[in-house]
């Protein structure tokens, strides 16, 4: 028997008149009726699902920090959200501890790298068929080839023992009894089970996501997953470890090496094997503000601090929001960050990345200069940035594909700050669910074509590589390492886009979170420049053409969730194309 329960989405009470006044035509959730960001004074959380931002907020007010916050946030999302990110995937977690000037204690930035590595099966030409030639995206979209051994819980356990303060299996607790007891499925999970080609072709995923004539879930079904409540109670109690060994670690590694569609060989060793990886926080200069993202081997970090000092000449203040001057030139150092992105990151664990050439202020000056105020200068070529000796590398661009991922911001009572992007890949991941979750397919991120004309890509596949990644949690501080912003969003390759706009928007255009958020999405990737349909921007196309862009127009679903410090607390914002909120106390 289905049942049903009334699901109201509050994301829609908290859409921005930035959304009416710019012209945004909002994907799923329609609706613009609040004017402002939400605000709290003493803690807060900003998600991508109402039932998620609650687990986190309920372990705020218990006096949990804020890691332990975004723990509890990823739990429920794992559940409500299966489409996203989840407990098969990995994330990438930037943490912000407050200084004491009177104690002379400088403020603390982490890094925690949870992305997925492939398994010691995986080659090169993991995407290649029997002739040489690239498996359609389509095909390797799903099925067991594209299966990373996931980072996530790792990455989780090791930031806990660090800054956590409630007990690790109090964590646990509001998601494994929605598991057990069911949640309304929502507007957006209804229509990515809908839209999805893939999920009725897995036994597991067709008994889960349909019903029994072959219909989509719908909205308001009660929908229960014992068998992942089972899964958290096993990690709740005996650690991560329950999860990297033992039945679960057998069952990952059968469902991948069995599966119908692509299988591969991923074994309980390289599971056992994972570790996760703190690394140096990337912090950059942005006129008085210092932007901190993550490191290789996601490449936002390297390419939002380009773009950002690329456009610093300009007083981006005295120039309209999606203006066609804005769009332009942050479509122009866009092109020429990408273009370095494309050649020179990948795993720096097997790849020399110029991290510090590539940010290089003279460098960065060189770059910008090709930089016309009313002209687009075509497709950029990547710099040689110094000090780097040539590594024989050729670009690779990846495949323009719709990702399904998730970002978490959360402050809590002390002052500590998280932003976590996470992620299981495409809509779904492999569409390969074991134990109640989904597998991701994230090893679709490597070079699908290794070589081009007989020269490697950076970003081919070997065992136990970490795939690039163009996930882009952000923090944001002034000068002096107080905290200004948590911010960052799903979308692909397009995060990189999304994120830089929300801080510009932010920082520079001095709009609300909420505001900056909600403005119309705008990006290049080093191809034609995008702007989101539906909205204001479809108007300024013919001007940007004539200034030499090919532009392309179409949905942007982006799913930023950010916290700004404002005097007395924060104010909060959250995605109206998705069904997120923001709230605190």
């Amino acid at each position: 028997m289905i049942h049903f329960l009334n699901y109201s989405s509050q994301a829609n009470s908290q859409s921005s008149a930035a959304c009416a006044a710019l012209g945004i035509t909002l994907l799923i959730i329609s609706g613009c009726t609040h004017s402002g960001s939400p605000t709290a004074k003493r803690h807060m959380v900003a998600a991508a699902n109402p039932l998620a931002v609650e687990a986190g907020l309920d372990i705020l007010r218990q006096g949990g920090s804020a890691v332990d916050a975004v723990i509890a946030t990823q739990m429920v999302l794992t559940l409500v959200e299966p489409q996203s990110s989840g407990i098969g995937g990995g994330a990438f977690l930037l943490h912000y501890q407050p200084g004491d000037s009177h104690n002379n204690i400088q403020p603390v930035l982490d890094a925690y790298d949870g992305r997925e590595t492939a398994p010691n099966s995986a080659r090169e030409n993991l995407f290649l068929d029997k002739k040489g030639k690239k498996i359609p995206w389509r095909q390797r979209m799903a099925g067991g080839k594209g299966v990373g051994v996931p980072g996530l819980l790792r990455m989780l356990e090791l930031s806990h023992k660090r800054h956590g303060k409630l007990p690790w299996a109090r964590l646990f607790d509001r998601a494994i009894e929605m598991a057990s007891n069911g949640f309304a499925v929502s507007p957006r999970l209804h229509a990515m089970i809908k839209r999805d080609r893939h999920l009725k072709n897995f036994p597991a995923t067709r008994r889960f996501f349909f019903t029994r004539d072959g219909k989509a879930l719908p909205i308001g079904t009660v929908l229960k997953n014992p068998e992942l409540a089972d899964t958290l109670r096993q990690i709740a109690t005996k650690g991560a470890n329950a999860f990297y060994s033992g039945d679960i670690a057998k069952d990952m590694a059968a469902a991948v090496s069995n599966t119908h569609h692509l299988p591969a060989k991923m074994t309980i060793a390289d599971i056992a094997g994972y570790k996760a990886k703190r690394r140096a926080i990337l912090c950059h200069p942005y006129r008085q503000w210092r932007i901190c993202g993550m490191p290789p081997p996601t490449s936002g970090g390297i390419a939002i601090a380009q773009i950002l000092t690329m456009l610093e000449p300009y007083d981006l203040s005295r120039i309209s929001p999606a203006s066609v001057q804005a769009v332009h030139l942050v479509a122009e150092a866009s092109k020429l960050a990408f273009a370095d992105r494309n050649l020179y990151v990948g795993d720096p664990d097997f790849v020399n990345v110029p991290v510090a050439g590539l940010l290089n202020k003279n460098y960065l000056a060189t770059r910008a200069a090709k930089i016309s105020a009313d002209r687009a200068m075509g497709k950029a070529t990547p710099g040689i940035p110094p000090q780097h000796a040539e590594n024989g590398y050729v670009p690779d661009d990846g495949d323009n594909r719709p990702i399904s991922t998730s970002h978490v911001s959360a402050v809590d009572a002390s002052g500590n700050a998280v932003s976590m992007t996470t992620t299981i890949g495409t809509a779904f991941g492999s569409r390969i669910m074991v134990r109640g979750f989904m597998l991701n397919d994230e090893l679709t991120d490597f070079a699908s074509v290794p070589h081009l004309n007989g020269r490697p890509k950076a970003n081919r596949a070997e065992p136990g590589k970490r795939p690039r990644s163009s996930m882009s949690p952000t923090i944001v501080t002034d000068k002096d390492g107080k905290l200004v912003m948590a911010v960052g969003s799903p979308g692909g390759s397009s995060i990189i886009g999304y994120v830089t706009k929300a801080l510009i928007a932010s920082l520079d255009w001095k709009m609300t979170m909420q505001d900056a958020i909600a403005l119309p999405n705008f990006l290049n990737k080093n191809r034609k420049t995008e702007l989101e349909k539906g909205t204001a921007l479809e108007q300024i196309a013919p001007a940007l053409k004539r200034l030499g862009h090919q532009i392309r127009i179409r949905r942007k679903t982006s799913g930023l969730h950010g916290i700004r410090v404002r005097p007395g607390g924060y104010e909060g914002g959250a995605d109206p194309r998705r069904e997120g909120v923001s709230r605190g106390d």
